[in-house]
């Protein structure tokens, strides 16, 4: 890959020298001071050789690629992609740009890597059918304004319509209002006596109506009508007002969405694409904008990839864990615990679902996850404790490449106490591109430190504690997570969450300082702050671990790394209750049976029986504390306990383990054990009241089955109809 860097106005004190020891073969052999400008004939000769090209400047992205489609002999975009990576901003324009060699090198080591291969995609086709919902007249004056659309309004309240019929209006109250771009589906009541469609606008009602119950509307304010119904002679002939109309129930399908009303039709923080909520506006023209670029057909990535064998969420229509559907803040995820590894029998239901987790040992139940509503914020797979859901463009192995390129790069140029920032392209970017220009203008702030690697994500939430320790294991002291306005509050909520867990593994492991932080952008000075915190203590020895597509495996690569390495481990590390993807069961023995209810409802092989011997087994390893034994236990004799455990340099926790163990009862026929003495003797406690179950019967409760069955025969005269 041929690489171009430019000082911009010799603005970054850049050192040519050290960049290409750095980077080797691939570094460039020297640095421009005005690429965009006088020595862009540089770019265009490296435009010209078919090479991969890779420009350090984010600034003049847009002028480059115009540049390389006027440059004759130029392969187009379509056949050779230019990269852009920002070396200015995140860290040639800081107070310590001279040290920053080691970052800048490892910038652009990063972005030389080859693409990912590219994921299925989600297609939405609209035609451009828009509905507008809100009081007349701010709906005819947007309405106006998406000019190329279809546009339908429902008028919820009063205001003036055009007096030209332009456009179909309906006027009621909105009921319901499903789905996303292309194929969203409104309901609304109508109960006014003026039927729209009806309606010629002649405002003969209006001129007739003596206590002025209806306006340019053209509905009747029925709190100010008195019955005296003048205005349905004089609308005789059109025939548009009847007070004997019964309410009218109204569902269309529409493409689009521009909701103009004070409180927005959906709830959440990720509302589905194609559906604008303006309360102000001020924002109204930025949403007409949008909302007229689309149509047609468009594609997205999907962002998740599902295993449902993994998916701990529940078993026999018990539930166990809801972590991905409690944190998404798109309502992209259901529960069907209780659909039994089948698909749902209703047609649009079987149109949007994603992924229902098949029968799995015969239990079944699951999530469905709709691709269509997914933002592809990732906190559903930064959440998940088994890797169910995994994050798939970048995928994880994908993502590692990039970590491991990043820190084993700046580690080569010289880099100490490398600190990861995790943001967001979006808002994350702009908020550190700020904070590079007011370190350019003001002495008074420092810039992104030359430590500080930033990481550009998709969304910040799609990256987790798997790849969170894997960054610590391949040599990061910090890693550190920039959050702005663009993450919803369940999505901070589920991060601390999570950064609390690989924080008191750190701890455990003898660790110094806090590695993990959420920090929040809300001004360049705020920030600035908050990226001069000191490192935490790092790994001894960077790992080379490669990253795993099993989030599991991942994690068990760090930890035995972090562990191999620890300055001092403790044995059993307590983890936070909330998140943590690690622990123990604790089993009160009094109350146990040994029914061996919970190793059916394990989703994980956590929790195993002994063909043998009456055991209850467990492999520590396994278990992501989901909590379904606890929920399926008749007994209520387990307890979920978060831990890290490292007995025998973590050995102990990847082995198979008796929790508890119980007598077994003979049959008191043959001798040959059928169950535990405790299970049989509590089933003969219970029914030993029962009618049912007196004199043989009841002996029979003690026999094995085969037993049982000769005795049924031999005695026929004594057997009830419970034998049978």
């Amino acid at each position: 890959m041929k690489t171009l860097i430019c000082n911009c106005n010799r603005t970054m004190p850049l050192d040519s020298a050290s960049l290409t020891k750095a980077l080797g073969p691939s570094a460039p052999t020297t640095i421009q001071t005005t690429l965009c400008r006088r020595e862009a004939p540089e770019f265009q000769r490296a435009a010209k050789s078919g090479d991969d090209l890779l420009v350090a400047c984010t600034q003049e992205s847009r002028l480059f690629l115009e540049l390389n489609e006027q440059t004759v002999g130029a392969p187009s975009l379509a056949e050779r992609p230019i990269r852009f990576v920002n070396i200015r901003e995140t860290g040639g324009w800081s107070k310590d740009a001279a040290q920053a060699t080691p970052k800048i090198a490892a910038l652009i080591a990063a972005a030389q890597l080859p693409e990912p291969e590219p994921v299925p995609t989600v297609t939405y086709k609209s035609a451009g059918r828009c509905l507008v919902i809100g009081d007349a007249t701010t709906a005819e004056r947007a309405a106006s304004m998406l000019g190329g659309l279809q546009v339908s309004l429902l008028v919820t309240g009063g205001g003036t319509l055009a007096q030209r019929r332009e456009r179909a209006v309906h006027a009621g109250t909105l009921t319901q209002l499903t789905g996303w771009l292309g194929a969203f589906e409104a309901t609304w009541t109508s109960n006014n006596p003026i039927d729209l469609d009806l309606c010629t606008r002649c405002n003969a009602c209006i001129d007739a109506c003596p206590e002025n119950a209806i306006d340019f509307s053209y509905q009747i304010d029925m709190a100010k009508c008195k019955s005296h119904r003048e205005c349905v002679r004089v609308c005789e002939a059109a025939g548009a007002i009847d007070f004997q109309r019964a309410p009218q129930e109204t569902t269309a399908s529409f493409d689009l969405v521009l909701d103009l009303r004070s409180a927005p039709a959906f709830a959440q923080h990720a509302p589905p694409q194609g559906y604008f909520h303006v309360a102000d506006e001020t924002k109204l023209v930025e949403a007409v904008l949008q909302l007229r670029d689309l149509v047609g057909t468009f594609d997205k990535p999907k962002f998740f990839a599902y295993k449902p064998k993994l998916c701990a969420h529940s078993r026999n229509e018990q539930i166990g864990c809801t972590a991905c559907i409690d944190v998404c803040s798109a309502q992209a995820i259901r529960s069907d615990a209780s659909l039994k590894g089948k698909a749902s029998t209703a047609p649009r239901q079987r149109n949007r679902a994603e992924a229902v987790t098949p029968d799995v040992g015969g239990q079944g139940g699951g999530i469905v996850v709709d691709p269509h509503l997914c933002v592809g914020c990732g906190a559903c797979t930064t959440v998940c404790p088994s890797g169910a859901l995994a994050y798939a463009t970048p995928n994880t192995v994908d993502q590692g490449k990039v970590l491991r390129t990043l820190l084993a790069t700046y580690a080569k140029a010289g880099g100490k106490a490398a600190a990861l920032l995790i943001h967001s392209q979006v808002g994350g970017a702009g908020a550190i591109e700020e904070l590079g220009r007011a370190a350019r203008t003001d002495k008074a702030v420092h810039g992104v430190p030359a430590r500080v690697l930033p990481l550009a994500v998709w969304h910040t939430a799609s990256i987790g504690i798997d790849l969170w320790l894997a960054a610590i294991a391949l040599g990061a002291s910090d890693v550190w997570v920039l959050v702005t306005d663009e993450e919803a509050p369940q999505y901070r909520a589920a991060l601390r969450e999570q950064m609390a867990v690989a924080q008191a593994i750190l701890g455990g492991l003898g660790y110094s300082g806090t590695h993990l932080r959420l920090i929040t952008a809300t001004d360049a000075r705020t920030l600035d702050a908050a990226l001069q915190a000191p490192p935490a203590q790092g790994v001894g020895k960077a790992a080379t671990l490669s990253l795993q597509a099993d989030k599991r495996a991942t994690l068990d690569l760090a930890i035995d790394h972090l562990l191999a390495h620890a300055p001092s481990a403790a044995e059993s590390i307590a983890l936070p209750a909330a998140g943590s993807p690690f622990g123990t069961l604790a089993i009160d023995k009094d109350k146990c049976t040994m029914c061996l209810s919970c190793v059916g409802a394990c989703p994980e092989a956590a929790l195993a029986d002994n063909p043998e011997a009456p055991q209850l087994r467990f492999i520590e390893k396994n278990c992501v504390q989901c909590g379904l034994c606890v929920k399926t236990c008749p007994e209520d004799a387990i307890r979920l306990e978060p831990r890290l455990w490292l007995a025998d340099g973590g050995k102990a926790r990847k082995q198979l383990r008796v929790l508890n163990e119980a007598q077994p009862y003979a049959c008191i026929k043959c001798g040959k054990p059928f169950g535990t003495l405790k299970a049989i003797e509590s089933m003969i406690g219970k029914l030993a009241g029962h009618s049912m179950f007196q004199g043989a019967a009841a002996e029979r409760l003690k026999m094995c089955g085969d037993c049982r069955v000769i005795d049924i025969h031999t005695n026929p005269s004594e057997v009830r109809i419970t034998d049978l």
